[in-house]
C-alpha cells in the first residue's frame, strides 16, 4: 500500500489533502477506485497514475486532481 505516496506528494498538496496516518488507506483507496485499478495493486495503480500526471494533458491531470479531492474528502 501507499508504495507512490511520496510521488504524489504536490499532486495531494494541489488538490488539498494532508496525508495522516489515519487516512492514507482510505487515500490509497480512493487512487484506486480513480485509475479503475483493482485495491492493493500498487504497481498498476502507479502505473496509470504516472500516466496521468507525467504524459497526460492538463485537462486530465486536473480531472485527476479534482477527482482525487471529491473521493479524499471525507478523508482528510
Amino acid at each position: 500500500m501507499s508504495c507512490y505516496f511520496r510521488q504524489l506528494e504536490q499532486i495531494l498538496k494541489t488538490a488539498g489533502i494532508e496525508v495522516t496516518k489515519e487516512n492514507k488507506k482510505d487515500i490509497d483507496r480512493a487512487i484506486h477506485k480513480i485509475t479503475g485499478i483493482n485495491y492493493k495493486d500498487c504497481p498498476d495503480a502507479w502505473k496509470k497514475v504516472k500516466e496521468i500526471i507525467k504524459t497526460g494533458t492538463a485537462e486530465e491531470k486536473e480531472s485527476f486532481i479534482l477527482k482525487l479531492k471529491k473521493e479524499a474528502s471525507g478523508t482528510t
